[in-house]
C-alpha cells in the first residue's frame, strides 16, 4: 500500500514539475500575457481539467517552482539546531538553499526570471507566498525567543529576513557575476548591522 501512495505521489509531482516547466518556457517564449491554460496543458501532455487539479491559473503555475523553494526554506529553518539563535538558524537554512537551489542555474534559467520579473500577476503571487511563509518562519522563530514581546519580535525578524532574501535573489539576477550564496551573505549582513542602542537579530533573544 505504501509503495503504491508513493508512487502515485511521484506520478503528481512528475506532473506538477511537467506543467510548471511548460508553463514558464510558453511564458518566455511568447509573454505570459499570450499563453493560455489550454496551451500550457497541451504542452505538458495533459487535459485541461488535469491541469485544473494542479494550479488555478497559468501564473501560479509559473511560480512553482519559487513556492516550491520557499516551502524548503521553511524545512531547512526547522532542521536547524533548536539552541541555535533565531538569525543564525535563519542565515544557515538560506545559505543552505542558495546552494541547493541556485547553485547550479544555468545562464537560460536567469534570462528567464529577468524577462519575467514584475509581471503584476507573478508579482500578486510572489507578494501571497511571501506573507504565507512570513507568517510560518515567525512561528518558528517566536519559539527560539523569551520574553513578553517575543511574537512581534518574531514577525519583525521573519520580515526583515525575508525581504533581505529576495532582494538579494532579484540583485543576483540582475548582477550574476558571482555566486548568489556572496550576495546573500552580504544582504544578510546589511541586515543585521548595527545601531547606536538596536542590538542585532543574532544577540536579541
Amino acid at each position: 500500500m505504501e509503495e503504491t501512495t508513493g508512487l502515485r505521489e511521484r506520478k503528481k509531482a512528475a506532473t506538477r514539475l511537467a506543467l510548471h516547466e511548460a508553463a514558464l518556457r510558453l511564458a518566455t517564449e511568447h509573454g505570459l500575457d499570450r499563453v493560455t491554460v489550454e496551451a500550457v496543458a497541451d504542452a505538458a501532455n495533459v487535459s485541461r481539467r488535469t491541469f485544473s487539479n494542479y494550479f488555478s491559473s497559468k501564473e501560479e503555475a509559473v511560480f512553482h517552482g519559487d513556492a516550491v523553494r520557499l516551502r524548503r526554506l521553511l524545512e531547512l529553518v526547522r532542521r536547524q539546531p533548536a539552541d541555535a539563535p533565531p538569525w543564525a538558524a535563519l542565515s544557515g537554512a538560506a545559505e543552505r538553499l542558495a546552494v541547493e537551489a541556485y547553485g547550479n542555474a544555468p545562464p537560460s534559467w536567469l534570462v528567464h526570471r529577468r524577462q519575467l520579473r514584475g509581471h503584476p500577476g507573478l508579482v500578486a503571487h510572489q507578494v501571497a507566498a511571501y506573507t504565507a511563509i512570513e507568517r510560518e518562519l515567525a512561528d518558528d522563530i517566536a519559539h527560539r525567543l523569551t520574553g513578553l514581546d517575543r511574537v512581534l519580535r518574531s514577525r519583525v525578524l521573519a520580515a526583515t529576513f525575508l525581504a533581505s532574501l529576495r532582494v538579494a535573489i532579484q540583485h543576483w539576477i540582475d548582477h550574476p557575476d558571482g555566486p548568489l550564496l556572496d550576495v546573500l551573505r552580504t544582504a544578510l549582513a546589511e541586515a543585521t548591522s548595527a545601531r547606536p542602542g538596536v542590538p542585532t537579530p543574532q544577540t536579541a533573544g
